[in-house]
């Protein structure tokens, strides 16, 4: 098995939950607001089955494989391949490759941006964060988060 390098270098490494992101173009350089993150995920990672009010998520996967849910519809896609979920459709995923998931996150506008810089902390070092369950106050500062910019959590993440 070949592991994913888990390391990646950006302009602003942040630990968010259980991943490591990079900001690679954040929505303030540019005149449409395009934002593009790239994530390193462990394994399992799954984020809460959430919508976007105002922006289109775009996932581009690099290395790995993940099992994305959008408006009840599943799909595993792989390195090279693409998903969209459009804004006001309910969507998550769930990294499936033991070695983790390598990927890009594009959006137009500042909502998941702002989301993610907010509810992350400075990275430490350029790889993954020591792994671990949220308490009951990170899942809620992280609701509240997401509702003051766009996004609405309205289930529980994808089992394995």
């Amino acid at each position: 098995m070949t592991m994913i390098n888990r390391t990646i270098a950006g302009k602003e490494l942040l630990w968010f939950n259980n991943t490591l992101v990079a900001i690679q173009v954040s929505s303030a350089d540019g005149e449409d607001g395009i934002c593009a993150i790239e994530h390193r995920l462990p394994y399992g990672d799954s984020p809460p089955l959430h919508m976007h009010r105002n922006e289109d998520e775009v996932f581009h996967i690099l290395e790995g494989q993940m099992r994305f849910q959008i408006n009840g519809h599943e799909r595993v896609v792989g390195a090279g391949e693409t998903v969209i979920a459009p804004k006001g459709l309910p969507h998550t995923y769930r990294v499936e490759s033991p070695q983790g998931a390598h990927a890009l996150t594009v959006t137009r506008g500042s909502d998941f941006e702002t989301m993610v810089r907010l509810a992350s902390r400075p990275a430490e070092r350029p790889d993954l964060p020591q792994p671990g369950a949220p308490t009951p106050e990170m899942m809620a500062t992280l609701t509240r988060l997401c509702a003051e910019n766009g996004i609405d959590i309205v289930g529980p993440p994808m089992e394995g």
